[in-house]
């Protein structure tokens, strides 16, 4: 288990030039690499479309000790529909909240010295106003839960994440594999969880060995496999295997073979270039405007 490393959060994005404001210019990420896909992920990605779409990789650092976000675009989908499951990442970065203020983006002090803000879409971001540690200032993921305990038990007894804090007053928990690593938090919103049609996903990667025996074990245990195990390949790229699971209230999760995905997550110093580029050939808004048509919202 300690060999697991928490690599990334999915989202889907409908204004990819705003949202990648936010991330460069308001968080201070980084660009780690952009591609561009003609059909629809054998793993579903980018959801259940089969158009063209693309991925781009942010975040501080690189992802092999940093926490970072995957965005996708699919051309032609302009908003997405949030629902309860995903409430928020916390990083600590006075930075940001300054880059924020003087960008004009609206910003609520929800405790001292913790703001909330919103990427394009609502996705909810909490920016601790202290100085960016050195190592990943992404602090946590929170994901909404119907039943603590149960995703306590699906978290921490099956795919083994050691737990940090459990309080059952505020009905939250911290779980996570390692002490340098983002943490998930999970919290009770008082029902069921509804995905809407923005549902994310979270990965991590293991020892390419253990994802038969993390099939194995779902299997077993009578949980939700949505993915069995595949291989991926990327043009060019290293070809990785992922298994893609869900929890009990269905939040994603996509297990990958560690030492292809080292190779697959390189930072590409054309990043940035390559998302201007495809940013800039991208004439879906223009296309829609002039024919009085909106984007249609997933």
């Amino acid at each position: 288990m300690a060999a697991r490393r928490a690599l990334h959060f999915v989202f889907k994005v409908g204004d990819r030039a705003r949202t990648a404001r936010f991330y460069r210019e308001l968080l201070g990420m980084k660009v780690l690499r952009h591609e561009e896909f003609e059909e629809g992920c054998k793993a579903t990605c980018n959801g259940p479309y089969d158009g063209k779409w693309s991925k781009t990789m942010v975040g501080f650092g690189p992802e092999d000790n940093h926490f970072v976000a995957e965005l996708t675009y699919n051309y032609g989908i302009g908003e997405y529909r949030l629902g309860n499951d995903f409430l928020g990442i916390t990083l600590v970065s006075s930075q940001a909240v300054s880059n924020a203020k003087k960008m004009g983006w609206p910003l609520k002090e929800v405790t001292s010295g913790v703001f909330e803000t919103e990427a394009p879409g609502g996705y909810k971001f909490y920016l601790e106003d202290k100085e960016q540690v050195k190592q990943d200032p992404v602090w946590k993921v929170t994901l909404g839960v119907s039943d603590l305990q149960k995703s306590v038990s699906y978290w921490s007894g099956l795919l083994g994440m050691k737990i940090y804090e459990k309080d059952e007053e505020k009905q939250r928990a911290l779980l996570g594999y390692a002490d340098n690593q983002c943490k998930l938090e999970l919290k009770a919103v008082g029902g069921a969880v509804d995905h809407g049609t923005a549902f994310g996903r979270i990965a991590f990667s293991c020892a390419k060995e253990e994802l038969p025996n993390i099939e194995a074990l779902m299997k077993k245990e009578n949980q939700k496999i949505l993915t069995p195990l595949v291989s991926l390949d990327t043009p060019g790229k290293a070809t990785v295997q992922v298994v893609i699971l869900a929890d009990p209230d269905g939040h994603e999760i996509c297990f990958v073979g560690d030492e292809a995905f080292r190779e697959l997550s390189k930072v590409d110093p054309n990043g940035d270039k390559l998302l201007d580029d495809a940013m800039a050939a991208d004439n879906s808004d223009k296309w829609f405007a002039e024919h009085n048509r909106k984007k249609v919202s997933a």
